[in-house]
């Protein structure tokens, strides 16, 4: 289970390339080696309302959240964290040229025994 979620501000429409970015960043998730590639998912959400900081309107954020399932070392999911937080900088470094951006990345770790899921994905890619 790890879904990255990417909730972004909606004036980066137009100067970010988010399924290009969620491309990316599933890819980086990937290559980590520590998930199954059935249960990853990454999405962007664009938020509408939104204050950052000074409210310049230039001002903008992508907040990552990475939920994952038990069963990794806190080494593990640090070093999953620096890899997805640094493909996220690398691919976003323009944004850096001006002082309106913020990036930010939490993992948080669910509990299994509040956790259900059905996943008809994995049968498939589990037999490929």
């Amino acid at each position: 289970m790890p879904h990255l979620t990417l909730e972004y501000s909606a004036n980066l429409d137009g100067r970010v390339d988010m399924p290009a970015l969620c491309g990316a960043l599933s890819q980086t998730i990937l290559d980590t080696g520590l998930f199954e590639h059935g249960a990853i998912r990454v999405r962007a959400l664009r938020a509408d309302a939104y204050a950052v900081a000074d409210r310049v309107a230039e001002n903008a954020f992508i907040d990552m959240s990475f939920r994952i399932g038990a069963g990794r070392s806190t080494e593990e999911k640090k070093r999953a964290g620096a890899a997805i937080f640094a493909a996220a900088n690398a691919f976003l470094a323009p944004l850096f040229a001006s002082p309106h951006f913020a990036l930010s990345l939490e993992i948080r770790q669910i509990d299994a025994e509040l956790s259900w899921k059905n996943n008809a994905i994995h049968p498939r890619l589990r037999n490929t």
